[in-house]
């Protein structure tokens, strides 16, 4: 009975003790506000419609010459911009850093290893552009004098010109930083240890299938502050990644409340932004997710400008310092990854077999452009979310012949090409849409 009290006083005392708001394991009943947007959000993102946005980059998936052909010209000494090349990728592509500041903070941002998450290259290009044709802007002061910016634009530049995420190698450089046998990875080191920066922005995008936590929510941005070891503590680096990333979060909630979220914070020595935030520098993760209607991006390239300079001038101004930890830590994590597209109720027609009516599941290379469709699944589906869905009771999916007249695939299976019609008969006659891997912009859904 003595001992049962001495518990039962033991677990009152340890539930209301009050938890830190840095601690990584507190958990408490109320939300740790969010700071105030910056003062210069309003006029910065009105500043950014009139005379950022760099034009020609309107199309997501242009080659690394082409960035490069648009930025350099900004990047001049007259506008305090040094280049210099740093390596040369495995298929000879020049990779350049970009430095520009004079003070003794140093930042390094690094943008596309993986080949196909461009969005972030695209603001790297209008951040620039604020840099060197606004010098008086006080962001653009603050940030000159009290900071000293380092850039790797483009660190996959082979990939890039395919537009998929691993090198020419089939590597992943993003899971590159133990071994570093890539040329890209190589470079990225040696900057990284050239340089020593005390803080550090991994730019990437993920796919826009991604729900916020276990919401039906989209999720536009996703926020990583890094494990340095596989115990998951924060140390002063770390804990300093956890502000930075609250001050983005604090800039991205006007626009974006209920769509950011937070990356799995499990170790990964493999990976370059664990492995920075290991080697001393505080790094943020930072995911372009996707916006519905948005299919180029464009609109989430503007909030990851607005991200990026959110977390600059908070270390510039020293305004992350003892942010709440659980303005980071409590945003939702990442959840599960909905499918692109589910055409549901209807009958697959297939050569030489029996109709059978199932679910059809099509997955886009291009999910916000829904184009380059390939079927990822058949059958009964109805319990499988997806971000868009076709109600084709009463109809056929009937295959038909790709770009070149041939039917390469004349039954609709998993992995084949996504090329059919939905038909109100199993000739495909009577027509009511047609899917031929890329959606119609002109007829999206019948």
């Amino acid at each position: 009975m003595h001992a049962t009290l001495l518990l039962a006083a033991f677990l009152a005392l340890s539930l209301s003790m009050p938890a830190t708001a840095n601690d990584a394991h507190a958990t408490t009943s109320t939300p740790t506000p969010v700071p105030a947007a910056p003062a210069w959000l309003a006029e910065v993102e009105a500043l950014y419609d009139a005379d950022l946005r760099v034009a020609g980059l309107e199309d997501r998936t242009f080659a690394p010459e082409h960035w490069w052909q648009i930025a350099t010209p900004l990047l001049s000494s007259r506008n305090g911009f040094a280049m210099r090349e740093i390596g040369r990728s495995a298929e000879e592509r020049p990779l350049r850093h970009v430095s520009w500041g004079r003070g003794k903070t140093r930042v390094l941002l690094w943008s596309q290893m993986h080949g196909d998450e461009s969005t972030a290259t695209m603001a790297l290009a209008d951040l620039f552009r604020f840099l060197g044709e606004h010098p008086r802007h006080p962001i653009v002061q603050r940030l000159r004098e009290r900071t000293t910016l380092h850039f790797f634009p483009i660190v996959n530049p082979d990939g890039a010109a395919r537009f998929q995420r691993r090198n020419a190698q089939g590597v992943d450089v993003n899971r590159d930083a133990r071994d570093l046998a890539t040329p890209e990875g190589q470079a990225l080191k040696a900057l990284h240890d050239a340089l020593a920066p005390d803080f550090g922005f991994n730019l990437h995008d993920q796919r826009p299938g991604y729900r916020a936590g276990d919401s039906e929510r989209g999720v536009a941005v996703a926020l990583l502050a890094p494990a340095y070891n596989e115990a998951n503590d924060v140390n002063e680096v770390r804990g300093r990644a956890m502000e930075v990333a609250g001050m983005i979060r604090a800039a991205l909630e006007p626009s974006l409340s209920g769509h950011l979220a937070r990356w799995d914070e499990t170790f990964n020595p493999r990976g370059f932004g664990d492995m920075t935030t290991h080697w001393g520098s505080s790094t943020v993760l930072l995911e372009a997710g996707g916006i519905e209607g948005d299919p180029q991006k464009q609109l989430l390239r503007k909030h990851t400008f607005i991200a990026m300079l959110a977390g600059l001038d908070s270390i510039a101004s020293g305004s992350h310092a003892g942010v709440p930890h659980g303005v980071y830590r409590e945003l939702p994590e990442n959840g599960a990854v909905w499918p692109d597209l589910a055409i549901r109720g209807g009958t697959v027609v297939s050569d030489r077999l029996p109709p059978v009516r199932a679910d059809v599941m099509v997955g886009f290379r291009h999910p916000l452009a829904e184009q380059g469709g390939t079927i990822s699944d058949v059958g009964d589906l109805a319990d499988s979310p997806s971000r868009h869905s076709i109600d084709a009771s009463g109809l056929y999916l009937v295959p038909i012949a790709d770009a070149e007249g041939r039917i390469a695939h004349k039954r609709i299976v998993t992995g084949a090409p996504a090329h059919f019609h939905l038909s109100r008969d199993p000739e495909g006659r009577d027509i009511v849409w047609t899917l031929k891997r890329d959606v119609d912009p002109a007829h999206p859904r019948p």
